[in-house]
């Protein structure tokens, strides 16, 4: 399709041709006044009775050319308010459509044409704003690389994107984008994530280090394993969600559009009565023009998709508009511990002997064997610290009980481990500690993890792990109260000594801990019965059963997570904490700007109908209000695009013009 082509369907196509014909209308009229009237027009004399010379109605070439401009604008409006009426769905383009081809019927050419014209610039306006408030989505189509360079046969060949396959080697060079998810198999690299995470600072990328497609590289050489090919890339699966979530409605926009399906009969009817009693068509065909509720019905879209995709440019992904209505009500914001306030990458502080027999390599060899066959976050940093030792486990243990809130039993070599709290003793009838949970609460009261580890029945020691907390833990807390956020609240499975100290550094309003999957449910619910609207900030798998009861489900850290992605209702694709008090403020700026569009659109309205019965509003002049209206809203909206302070987007680098369709990201 050439440029021309384009232009023909393009939005603005059908206004520009209809106004150029009115203006043209407008310069014959004007020549119509002078002494060519005669040669330009041409004059058909209609009968009004006795005196058809003398009493006629004159149909000009000026008129003509304001019919044409009326047909020109309004063919396209008619005919949707044909097809909706075929459905069932009375809209705002059939209201348009009755008044102007009333208005041409009683000969009222220029109001016709003002009419459809000023229409047809709200259409053109809606569909270039809906354009311009996906940006997002459009840049993240942009940064979706065309090309790879992959080892093949020994050599490398640079082959389309969609081409590799899953397990090749693809070499990212500096200043390339990486075409695939994968991981890292050799080098080293600094690698800009914006356009998974939003932020703008590159990351230090080695071995074993995962990658992301879309992203770019920034020094270094690097050979990746494909993990995440076409579809199954992060960047196609944010996209995917951003595509899903612009779409879909908020439930004021539901309530609007119901709403809608009873206003505008209302206003056919209220414009028949009108024309009934007071004999004014003129007066009624306006009616139908200054109710139509075009401001109202843009009114709430174009603030939903104008915040999710200023979110998705800030790596935030918003699952759609009614998850973005309900986060701008969050009073109570509830945060695991682990992998949230802290790093969740715990390190091995303390091994505590209480045997004489033994020392301290002992104590952490039983305890890493205990933990060898553990699911347990904290159990993959005692083996590495065995390991460190060189007394890590070989094998796994014969049996492994977990005690849920207490800790494990493991059979190794025949020998029964415990490796828990003190509860954990008691449960197995140990009486005699030899100090430890003296030795565990000195621990604990320090911000350390303690687990007294004993071997039949016979306590051996402690062993204790920290989590250092982030940084921005204490910042995002304070922001979350600027926020609005009245009550953030720690559900940990910690020790309460633990959940003390990290509280106390963070700022939390509300520490539960030593909390079992079933008590963190149990303790978002009641937050919930005490009205508030509860956000949920977990991993996932301890937390899930608390992320489902909540208001808000929210997922840390999603980037290269499918299932964050896709079940999450946010997804805060990076590990930058602050992100969480962003959301909450763009939702609340989001729903605010929904709220001002709707009075300014039902202000606009209730005024031109009472200017219309008082008399100086005529059809045009209402329309040209109810356009100004429109554009008031699309403004008002257009706002949401500006960054927040604080926010990150996409770095210049990766703002390339779009070369692909969003199937071909796909993988389609």
């Amino acid at each position: 399709m050439n440029k021309f082509q384009k232009w023909v369907h393009g939005s603005w196509s059908i206004p520009l041709v209809s106004g150029i014909l009115i203006l043209v209308s407008f310069g014959l009229k004007h020549l119509a006044d002078s002494a060519w009237n005669r040669t330009l027009s041409a004059q058909w004399w209609i009968d009004a009775g006795e005196h058809a010379t003398s009493t006629a109605n004159v149909f000009t070439l000026a008129d003509a050319f304001m019919l044409a401009a009326a047909v020109v604008a309004g063919y396209k409006i008619v005919i949707s308010g044909i097809r909706a009426l075929t459905g069932k769905i009375i809209g705002i383009d059939l209201l348009v459509s009755i008044a102007a081809i009333g208005a041409v019927i009683i000969g009222n050419f220029w109001e016709a044409a003002a009419v459809t014209f000023l229409f047809s610039i709200g259409h053109a306006l809606e569909a270039a704003t809906m354009n311009k408030t996906r940006s997002a989505l459009a840049e993240l189509v942009a940064v979706a690389p065309d090309t790879a360079i992959v080892l093949r046969d020994g050599e490398q060949q640079e082959i389309p994107a969609r081409l590799v396959r899953m397990g090749e080697i693809v070499l990212v060079k500096n200043g390339a984008k990486v075409p695939v998810d994968g991981q890292i198999v050799a080098g080293t690299g600094a690698i800009d994530e914006a356009s998974i995470t939003g932020e703008s600072i590159p990351v230090e990328k080695s071995k074993s280090d995962h990658v992301f497609a879309g992203t770019v590289s920034r020094g270094g050489f690097l050979q990746v394993l494909a993990t995440g090919i076409g579809a199954d890339t992060t960047l196609a699966r944010i996209i995917h969600r951003v595509e899903e979530a612009q779409d879909a409605k908020a439930k004021t926009q539901a309530f609007m559009d119901r709403f809608s399906t009873w206003y505008t009969p209302g206003v056919m009817v209220l414009a028949i009565l009108t024309g009934l009693i007071t004999g004014d068509v003129v007066l009624a065909l306006t009616l139908l023009v200054i109710g139509c509720p075009g401001a109202l019905v843009i009114s709430i879209p174009i603030a939903i998709v104008a915040g999710i995709g200023r979110a998705a440019r800030n790596g935030i992904l918003i699952k759609g508009g009614e998850y973005l209505e309900t986060s701008a009500k969050i009073s109570a914001v509830a945060v695991d511990k682990t992998g949230t306030l802290t790093e969740g990458r715990p390190q091995l502080t303390d091994v505590v002997v209480l045997d004489a027999a033994l020392d301290r390599t002992e104590v952490l060899r039983w305890a890493a064997a205990a933990e060898a066959g553990s699911e347990h976050p904290l159990a993959r940093t005692i083996m590495d610290s065995a390991y460190e030792a060189g007394v890590g486990p070989e094998g796994i243990p014969g049996e492994v009980i977990p005690v849920p809130g207490k800790g494990i039993v493991s059979d190794v070599a025949g020998q029964r481990v415990l490796i828990g709290n003190p509860a954990l003793l008691l449960q197995y009838g140990i009486t005699k500690d030899a100090g430890a949970t003296s030795a565990a609460h000195e621990l604990a009261s320090a911000g350390k993890t303690p687990m007294i580890v004993a071997v039949d029945g016979r306590v051996i020691g402690v062993v204790a792990v920290a989590d250092k907390i982030r940084e921005d833990a204490p910042e995002m807390v304070a922001r979350l109260h600027a926020a609005g956020v009245t009550k953030v609240v720690m559900l940990t499975g910690d020790t309460l000594l633990v959940a003390e100290s990290i509280g106390k550094a963070t700022g939390i309003d509300e520490i539960h801990a030593s909390m079992l999957p079933e008590d963190k449910l149990n303790a978002v619910a009641q937050l919930q019965r005490e009205g508030h609207t509860v956000a949920m900030v977990g991993d996932g798998v301890n937390d899930a059963p608390a992320l489902a009861i909540a208001d808000i489900g929210v997922a840390m850290g999603a980037a290269g997570s499918a299932v964050a992605v896709e079940t999450a209702d946010i997804a805060l694709m990076g590990d930058n904490l602050l992100k969480l008090p962003e959301s909450i403020s763009l939702a609340k700026r989001t729903v605010n700007v929904m709220k001002q569009n709707i009075v300014i659109s039902l202000i606009t309205v209730v005024l031109l109908v009472a200017g219309v019965f008082a008399g100086g509003v005529t059809m045009s002049l209402g329309m040209l209000v109810h356009e100004g209206s429109v554009l008031v809203v699309i403004i008002n909206a257009m706002r949401l695009l500006r960054n927040a302070q604080g926010a990150t987007t996409l770095s210049e680098s990766q703002r390339t013009p779009a070369r692909r369709e969003t199937a071909e990201v796909m993988g389609g």
